[in-house]
């Protein structure tokens, strides 16, 4: 089994990262849960803005190449360190965006509370102390960062996401960057005005069921069943 439609997943994720300068053409991976026990990922080496599903390597949870032919990422390790900390995760997406990972080398935090799409897609993100790039220890602080989070900013480095689905995953990434980008625009414009507690509790909220309409909905149901029956039986 060659798994390509998911390798072609990851390939064309890949490439909108690159197309949307999320990333650079040799910066930045992405993987995508294989069954119980492997992933594909981008591999090392490789042009991501043009990168073909034949070119998404495939590893096992344990750290086995199973495709040799190809180089596998630096982050090979962090990506098994993700997956296996995060079994509820299909996806992950790691890049550099240039606004989001200017955050990661400052005191200032990514302020995911001034517009109501970050607050909800983002929440709060993560942040992780700086560890060597393709390292164990990145691997152990980020993978660790994700049992508290979706989105993690890798101090003086880059910014990881995760998600059920590629798509949601990457959704994260991009929305991340657009909130960076707000940061630093209401930064550069003066006072700012935040979306206060109760109005990120209500965002947050599930809306409450309507009794009433539910027990309208029923009634309704059941009485088109019924009529339904007698007309069989007549």
């Amino acid at each position: 089994m060659d798994y390509y439609a998911e390798r072609e997943e990851v390939a064309y994720f890949m490439r909108r990262l690159y197309d949307k300068n999320l990333t650079t053409c040799s910066g930045g991976n992405v993987s995508l849960k294989l069954g119980k026990d492997k992933i594909c990922i981008t591999p090392s080496g490789l042009d991501k803005g043009r990168i073909q599903p034949e070119q998404i390597g495939i590893i096992t949870l344990e750290g086995e190449n199973l495709t040799p032919e190809l180089k596998p990422s630096i982050e090979t390790s962090m990506h098994i360190a993700v997956h296996n900390m995060r079994p509820d995760i299909q996806a992950v997406v790691h890049a550099h965006p240039v606004t989001a990972s200017s955050f990661t080398a400052s005191e200032i935090k990514i302020n995911t509370a001034l517009i109501a799409e970050s607050a909800v897609i983002l929440g709060t993100p993560i942040f992780t102390q700086y560890a060597k790039q393709g390292s164990t220890e990145l691997a152990k602080v980020v993978s660790a960062a994700t049992a508290q989070g979706n989105i993690i900013i890798m101090a003086n480095h880059g910014v990881l996401t995760v998600g059920e689905t590629l798509l949601k995953a990457f959704d994260r990434i991009e929305v991340l960057e657009a909130s960076a980008k707000i940061t630093l625009y209401t930064e550069l414009l003066g006072p700012k005005r935040a979306l206060s507690d109760s109005q990120l509790t209500e965002l947050i909220t599930p809306p409450k069921a309507n009794v009433n309409d539910e027990k309208k909905l029923i009634d309704f149901i059941v009485n088109q069943v019924v009529e339904q029956i007698l007309k069989m039986n007549s």
